[in-house]
């Protein structure tokens, strides 16, 4: 069975891996901190680790972009998409009005991740701007401070999972800005994951550091696979941690490994001067809907 480290249960992470593994069972070892979830898996405490690294709406998560490139050294062995579904939780009788509807303006504080508090400003400036808002390590964690302080006219911003996990209500569904708020996962290890679903296509990503005070570096390292035809998903500069001005960039290409463009592409731009390290070439899966 998989050991597989990941953030607090209840969380996006929590639903996106049940997602991937459709069924297949696996241990799942929960820590609040993204900074364990890394070391879980590099100590041996753990087969893989779940990381997020984009949004759609908030883009690079650079924290966790720098903890694969500076802190850990753990091949990315799968990709995949999942909606970060975001509702309103909570002790649904503390907010009835004598009618018996929801009353909203009963709502004294709201609490959830540092992220998915501004993604549902839309929601809260409607139906509840009088609200107190608190961040807290994770959307988990906020559900679990409701459940734990009843009376208070506390709700969470949380998933559905969490809300489940503690018997609170869902008040409000989908309460995010935007219906296409997608966070892309990588599940990082030493060894490769089969899994019994079909990927959509395969990738590899890397890191390539130009030498210093070399005009034109970027312009040449995209040219290595633009006339090879290889496609690039994504392309971001990063800083090296070493000196003010030095990048590397982060490079997505739509290929594998196992392919002769993409060694051939890596071949030319090392033969550059500039440092090349590959993070994994993996499967990714589509979220299709459930």
């Amino acid at each position: 069975m998989k050991r597989v480290a990941l953030l607090p249960e209840g969380t996006v992470s929590h639903e996106a891996l049940d997602f991937l593994l459709a069924g297949e069972p696996y241990e799942g070892k929960h820590f609040k901190l993204i900074s364990n979830v890394f070391r879980s898996t590099e100590r041996g405490e753990s087969d893989y680790s779940v990381i997020p690294v984009e949004n759609t709406i908030d883009g690079s998560v650079s924290l966790h972009m720098d903890w694969l490139v500076h802190e850990v050294d753990i091949p990315m062995q799968c990709e995949w998409v999942y909606p970060s579904i975001q509702n309103l939780i909570g002790d649904r009788d503390e907010f009835l009005n004598t009618a018996g509807d929801l009353d909203f303006t009963k709502i004294r504080k709201i609490m959830s991740h540092p992220v998915a508090i501004p993604q549902c400003q839309q929601f809260i400036r409607t139906y509840a701007p009088q609200a107190e808002l608190e961040s807290v390590g994770s959307t988990a964690e906020a559900v679990e401070i409701v459940k734990k302080n009843p009376g208070q006219g506390w709700a969470a911003i949380a998933t559905r999972l969490a809300a489940a996990k503690h018997g609170l209500d869902i008040m409000a569904e989908r309460v995010t800005d935007h219906d296409n708020n997608y966070t892309r996962f990588v599940l990082i290890g030493p060894d490769a994951v089969n899994l019994r679903r079909e990927a959509d296509h395969q990738k590899t990503s890397i890191l390539i550091t130009p030498p210093e005070d070399f005009p034109g570096a970027l312009h040449q390292v995209l040219s290595a696979f633009a006339w090879r035809r290889l496609n690039l998903s994504r392309i971001e500069s990063r800083p090296t941690k070493k000196k003010l001005g030095n990048y590397y960039f982060y490079i997505d290409v739509m290929e594998s490994m196992n392919s002769v463009l993409l060694p051939a592409a890596i071949s030319e731009i090392e033969a550059l001067g500039c440092q090349v390290r590959v993070l994994g070439s993996y499967p990714c899966y589509v979220y299709t809907g459930q």
